[in-house]
């Protein structure tokens, strides 16, 4: 029963992070309305650096079709780390009320690492 509630947030983590970086290729959502004005500063600001969207858009799209695969899980838990680091950060900083909905998907992001941590310890040993 576990692993199927994993599965199932696993996969709608995935298709979140796979949607934002899709729009970061193609800007077919909208921007809210009712978004603070720092937070507005900080996007303008990552847009002017030309290959940082791009990049961030690829990470999660890659890491988001990683994370849905049972087998490639550990790896696309990885893959999102940094990305998902990065919202939760911006979200503490700029914009208070989307930090829930960061820190649900850094708790999943974060179950998966451990349901998996036996295929990090390669990476550790001698």
């Amino acid at each position: 029963m576990k692993s199927k509630i994993l599965f199932v947030l696993c996969l709608l983590t995935g298709l979140m992070f796979i949607n934002a970086g899709l729009n970061k290729f193609f800007n077919y959502m909208p921007m809210p309305k009712d978004m603070p004005e720092s937070m507005m500063k900080l996007m303008q600001a990552y847009a002017t650096i030309g290959w940082l969207m791009p990049l961030v858009g690829a990470a999660e799209v890659i890491g988001g079709l990683l994370l849905i695969i049972p087998v490639t899980r550990a790896l696309g838990a990885v893959v999102l780390v940094p990305v998902l680091t990065g919202i939760v950060i911006s979200n503490i900083s700029s914009s208070p009320s989307a930090l829930p909905i960061s820190l649900v998907m850094a708790a999943v992001v974060l179950w998966a690492i451990i349901e998996n941590w036996q295929k990090y310890l390669p990476m550790v040993r001698k």
